[in-house]
């Protein structure tokens, strides 16, 4: 099990942004499964390497992704995800700006994990035991803002206490996506 990272709150209206945009994430999504090359990246996504090395500069700048010295081959760098548990401001707290950037983060990111899950679904007849691999669960809880603060910290918990680096993973285990996505209802809702 990895070390849990602090808590880093990102207030930087530049590195939200960063994070709110599309080419951006699908590199650090790709780069979450391994280090890599700005050819290899370009590749992966339909891009020209010099479109995936500006990319590359401007996440590092922000902390996002690390180059890789000990796989660098003459001039070709490579580069790594840098873990992190990073945490955006309350609403109360962010500007409209950022509050810009952070409802494109959330769009994104939620298009892609609806993406994920359809290819899961369309994949499911061919992934043997791992087509019942699907953990599904709606509920709904009365919560005071506290407690929802607090829930979140015990997943977070749970999911480092499930993490492990690569060298102690099973060969026969796969990458599973989870995802939180709690809310309160509106008046209209109850």
């Amino acid at each position: 099990m990895p070390d849990r990272p602090e808590p880093q709150e990102i207030t930087d209206v530049a590195a939200l942004k960063l994070l709110a945009h599309p080419m951006r994430q699908r590199i650090e999504r790709l780069l979450r499964d391994g280090p890599a090359n700005a050819t290899t990246l370009a590749r992966a996504l339909g891009q020209s390497t010099g479109v995936t090395s500006y990319h590359l500069r401007q996440m590092a700048e922000h902390g996002f992704v690390e180059e890789v010295p000990e796989l660098a081959k003459g001039r070709e760098r490579w580069w790594r995800h840098v873990p992190a548990d990073r945490r955006i401001p309350p609403y109360s707290a962010q500007s409209p700006e950022m509050r810009t950037a952070v409802e494109e983060m959330n769009r994104l990111d939620l298009a892609d994990d609806l993406e994920q899950f359809a290819r899961f679904q369309v994949a499911r007849a061919e992934l043997g035991e791992w087509a019942d691999a699907l953990a599904w669960s709606r509920s709904a809880m009365r919560l005071t803002v506290a407690e929802l603060a607090e829930f979140l910290e015990e997943y977070v918990k749970l999911l480092y206490r499930y993490k492990r680096p690569e060298e102690d993973t099973p060969p026969e285990a796969r990458t599973v996506v989870a995802r939180l996505l709690a809310f309160p209802t509106t008046d209209d809702d109850q």
